[in-house]
């Protein structure tokens, strides 16, 4: 069984990462992260493409780290710690810096790294059935893969604390109210809805999506003024863009754009 697998659909130009070990509800072993960094490397080689969608086979979408792997050797505990966030890290790293927006589909359990996983994506898509908590509380430790990054800015630093200080664990329509999720839909519907949201997501000015990736990342060290002006070289430099002409040519004729990516 491959532990994290990619598949690309050429025509639309969207990747599948699907992290498959179901039996554990996706818990990563250090086997596991090593497989997804290699997945990872293969979209660093394809900036073409216009969405990822990250997903968990089975029951889960991913209940956070193998404890297995702790347990067996509290002595080595850290030297597992260092494999898996070695492989890890450069998988977050992708998501971020990746043209392509990823879009996280989610259901069933979402701890531990499997939040800051989520968390790294630019949005997510779950099932109303999933659950998510932080659960480094109950390990004695804190959290890695980014969340003590992202969760504060996506959520505010009480709203995140409270996941770490107080254990909380939050329904689906919790997540959305909190603006951790952008959909909700029916267990049985995932799938189709998130294929749909990724199609949007594809046939859309990419080169735009990219841009404003770029700006939003970068944006998070720079003062306002410093903000103002990336954006304007960003909207100067996309008035020369293919996607440009054809974007504001349909809107003016009160037609649909078809975006081409250049």
């Amino acid at each position: 069984m491959e532990l994290a697998t990619l598949a690309i659909d050429e025509t639309r130009l969207i990747a599948t990462i699907t992290v498959n070990r179901p039996k554990v509800l996706n818990a990563l072993d250090v086997a596991t992260a090593e497989a997804m960094q290699a997945v990872a490397a293969k979209l660093d080689a394809r900036p073409d493409l216009r969405c990822i969608i990250l997903r968990g086979a089975g029951r889960a979408f991913m209940a956070g780290g193998d404890l297995a792997g702790f347990a067996s050797d509290f002595a080595t505990a850290d030297n597992t710690v260092n494999q898996l966030l070695d492989a890890l890290e450069p998988v977050i790293k992708t998501f971020q810096a990746h043209p392509a927006p990823v879009l996280a589909s989610v259901h069933g359990a979402v701890a531990g790294a499997g939040i800051s996983l989520m968390a790294a994506a630019d949005l997510a898509i779950a099932a109303t059935d999933t659950r998510f908590m932080l659960a480094y509380d109950k390990i004695g430790a804190p959290p890695d893969c980014g969340a003590s990054y992202f969760l504060p800015r996506l959520l505010g630093e009480r709203r995140a604390a409270a996941l770490m200080y107080l254990g909380e664990t939050w329904s689906a329509a919790e997540a959305l109210q909190y603006g951790f999720v952008n959909k909700l839909v029916a267990a049985n519907e995932l799938e189709t809805a998130t294929a749909k949201l990724a199609e949007k997501i594809a046939s859309g000015p990419s080169l735009a999506y990219s841009q404003y990736k770029n700006l939003v990342r970068e944006g998070r060290d720079k003062n306002l003024q410093q903000q103002l002006k990336a954006e304007r070289v960003a909207f100067c430099a996309a008035t020369k863009t293919a996607d440009f002409k054809a974007g504001v040519s349909a809107f003016i004729k009160r037609e649909v754009a078809k975006f081409c990516g250049r």
